[in-house]
């Protein structure tokens, strides 16, 4: 897809997610041809010609000025997130990644392992195209399904293509979509990262379910939250992960996983280590 198809179809598809009242618009009835707002509405609350917002939604969208994105993406309701990819849209240049982090062949220096091999929590080191490229043993053992595959552990190829993937997230369908929003963000900052859109044709072409979540247009900024996991070894475990961005390692960050003291959760990751060490 084109950076001009890119800019349209997520435009429109973040104006058909607010409606008339969200936008705080007085709605006159009668029948809308499609979902969320008219175009001439996002130009009104943006302040902007109808003319002008029907050529950013054609594409056109180079050039525009930081006042009118945010006044697009106040118009739209934008995230965070979704802010930052229309930006990286309209400035249509990637991110520049300096040496190894851009290489799926990436090793993280031997400092860094020691950190991770320190840590009493499980963790793992991931880049943008979500390789999985270093981790501690209870990071390994949290995740011994991706990483029992030929080749490089990757969490967007096991979500989507490993038949073990529907039992191993309880709840599935928010992995997926969440897992393509974080790799269309991705793909934004830095177009040109080749491993990124070798990854993302393979998996269009792969799975009907990330085609399906692909086409959602959304993007996520994945930093803090709750996972549930059903391991295969420990059971049902509740972990609350932070990703943390790796100091002098331009794309690369680490995610670690922990549970409330005091619970069930801890004790399965207590056994978890039990059973890493074995």
């Amino acid at each position: 897809m084109s950076t001009k198809d890119e800019v349209r179809e997520f435009l429109i598809s973040r104006r058909a997610r607010v409606t008339v009242a969200q936008a705080g618009l007085p709605d006159f009835g009668g029948d809308r041809r499609v979902p969320g707002l008219r175009r001439e509405e996002v130009a009104m609350l943006a302040g902007v010609s109808l003319d002008y917002y029907n050529r950013l939604e054609r594409g056109n969208i180079h050039g525009a000025s930081e006042s009118v994105l945010n006044a697009i993406a106040r118009a739209l309701q934008l995230d965070d997130a979704e802010r930052e990819h229309l930006f990286h849209l309209a400035q249509g240049a990637p991110r520049q990644v300096d040496g190894p982090a851009r290489s799926s062949e990436v090793i993280v220096r031997s400092s860094v392992q020691r950190v991770l091999d320190n840590m009493a929590v499980p963790a793992v080191v991931t880049n943008a195209q979500q390789d999985m490229i270093a981790a501690n043993d209870l990071g390994r053992a949290l995740y011994s399904q991706h990483f029992d595959v030929p080749g490089q552990a990757n969490m967007a190829r096991f979500i989507f293509l490993d038949s073990r993937a529907p039992d191993f997230y309880e709840d599935w369908p928010l992995a997926r979509q969440m897992n393509a929003a974080m790799l269309r963000l991705e793909a934004g900052r830095d177009p040109l990262n080749q491993q990124l859109t070798a990854l993302i044709g393979e998996l269009s072409t792969r799975s009907p379910h990330f085609r399906t979540e692909w086409a959602r247009h959304d993007v996520h900024e994945h930093r803090t939250g709750q996972k549930t996991f059903n391991h295969p070894e420990v059971g049902t475990v509740l972990l609350t992960f932070d990703a943390f961005d790796l100091p002098g390692e331009p794309g690369l960050s680490i995610v670690t996983y922990s549970a409330e003291p005091g619970t069930s959760d801890a004790d399965r990751i207590a056994l978890l280590a039990s059973w890493a060490a074995s």
